[in-house]
């Protein structure tokens, strides 16, 4: 007779075991790879006749902003994301249009809500467009590391691709166009 409450007790912590791995197994969050594409605004209008505090791209930069859309197409983004200003809504606005997708807001002032948004959303391949100052320390932050430096007010040409692995880095390219 005492082997009966054993079984009974053997049988009630194997379910309890099972049912506590069934529940982690729920709980895990699926491998995710995401590719992050960071880019500075194409060249702005300095003309005098540009507004000072938003200017519009220049003709250099409406064609920097073509180039672009064909060398960053290829990686298909779902999403776009872009600081209040002409400069870098019209750097990314092709591409979007050519994937139908909408370029949605972010403050450059809060780059940890961006980020945490990013990498907690179900798209894959984000491209994200800002500014001289804002844009390397995205990349530093991401990749959580304080590598990139500000960049040059003449500087236009570098596209940022972070890929990660479950919230992890593991490949940073940087490309000239």
């Amino acid at each position: 007779m005492a082997v009966r409450p054993f079984l009974i007790m053997k049988a009630i912590i194997l379910f309890v075991a099972a049912a506590i791995l069934v529940t982690a197994a729920a709980d895990a969050v699926p491998a995710q790879s995401k590719l992050i594409i960071l880019v500075r605004h194409a060249e702005k209008d300095i003309s005098e006749n540009a507004d000072p505090n938003d200017p519009p791209l220049n003709a250099a930069g409406l064609e920097r902003a073509q180039r672009f859309a064909r060398v960053i197409g290829k990686y298909r983004p779902g999403a776009f994301y872009s600081t209040d200003f002409k400069r870098t809504r019209d750097t990314v606005s092709p591409l979007a249009a050519k994937r139908g997708k909408q370029v949605e807001l972010y403050d450059p002032r809060k780059p940890n809500e961006l980020i945490e948004k990013v990498l907690a959303g179900k798209t894959k391949r984000v491209v994200i467009a800002g500014h001289s100052n804002s844009i390397p320390g995205l990349a530093n932050a991401i990749t959580k590391k304080a590598v990139f430096r500000n960049l040059d007010e003449s500087e236009y040409t570098v596209i940022w691709l972070i890929r990660l692995k479950d919230g992890k880095v593991t490949k940073v390219e940087l490309l000239d166009y």
